[in-house]
């Protein structure tokens, strides 16, 4: 049996050992081009996915591939349909890691809005910073509109309350009668837009969510609001973001996805002094990434055993799969 992890920058071992004993041979390989992993994955039974593209001529390549899991919860650079046509299950990792990218979420928030970056730089130019600046205003007179509320939603959607905001929601699943247990008030798009003081997006990236956030949609919002994207750079039309922040009709943006990952030189939310940027790290703590690793092997064992799995976002026919 042969396991694949296509990345080399987490180290999996002595996770894989322990879950599939000592005979298993696992390799670890680059697969940040598509030619290393036609060449690295093509008799794997198993793949483990960081980031990587697998995509459809990869997946008509493995010859005995039952499993692919991808670390962590979205799974946009997977082709899940040639994955189904070819019996083989497509999982995720939902859980590990969704306290941590809601607490990222908020600190960008209260960031953003503190002007923390700023107060920062001041104090280490010049050793003092005047904290008289407009746009500061006390989460009690504020709205946090959620764009999206499933796991992580609805932990932003927790704490963001007991700060001191009021809480909107525009999610087409969410149904009024979760929303009056959430104690979050559910709201159509439009009215999202025009009344969300901070705008924070928990949603994944699909077609019908590419670009979501697009010009027309920042010049909806309210003058001196907040963008807070943890989830798919995709979702935002970054060049009308900037214009926004650098004209001064948002107040400032905390981005931790971006449409091309690592960013390129030229990304225009680099020069902009209001928005608050990190590399794709919500999901980051020891204790998910712990979590993380020993779901993603688990997973592949499961299935290699002919188990159901427990978090497939695809659909195979039993007799497929064995």
């Amino acid at each position: 049996m042969k396991i694949v992890a296509t990345n080399t920058m987490i180290p999996l071992r002595d996770e894989v050992l322990a879950a599939f004993g000592p005979d298993v041979e696992f390799v670890e390989i680059d697969g940040t081009t598509e030619e290393g992993l036609l060449a690295g994955t093509a008799d794997a039974d198993a793949l483990l996915v960081l980031g990587e593209h697998i995509t459809r001529p990869v997946i008509e390549r493995l010859t005995r591939c039952r499993s692919i899991v991808r670390f962590g919860i979205g799974y946009d650079t997977l082709d899940v349909e040639a994955a189904t046509e070819h019996g083989i299950w497509v999982s995720n990792v939902p859980d590990a890691n969704y306290r941590e990218v809601a607490v990222h979420a908020i600190a960008l928030a209260l960031a953003v809005q503190r002007r923390l970056p700023a107060l920062d730089a001041g104090m280490r130019a010049d050793g003092w910073a005047s904290s008289f600046a407009p746009g500061v205003h006390r989460p009690d007179d504020q709205v946090f509109g959620l764009w999206g509320i499933g796991r992580i939603g609805r932990r932003v959607a927790a704490m963001a309350k007991a700060i001191g905001y009021r809480v909107i929601a525009h999610d087409p699943v969410l149904t009024p009668e979760v929303a009056d247990e959430l104690g979050v008030e559910l709201v159509d798009r439009d009215a999202l837009l025009a009344r969300s003081n901070i705008l924070s997006l928990h949603v994944p990236l699909l077609d019908s969510t590419r670009n979501m956030l697009d010009r027309d949609a920042i010049a909806a919002l309210q003058l001196g609001s907040i963008v807070v994207n943890v989830s798919r750079g995709g979702l935002i039309d970054e060049h009308a973001l900037a214009e926004a922040l650098q004209s001064g009709h948002l107040f400032g943006a905390g981005i931790d996805a971006f449409l091309h990952e690592p960013t390129e030189a030229g990304n225009p939310l680099l020069a902009c002094e209001n928005a608050i940027l990190t590399p794709h790290a919500a999901h980051w703590s020891e204790e998910s990434l712990a979590e993380t690793k020993r779901k993603v092997v688990e997973e592949a064992a499961r299935i290699l055993r002919g188990e159901q799995p427990r978090s497939a976002v695809n659909r195979i026919e039993q007799d497929r799969a064995a």
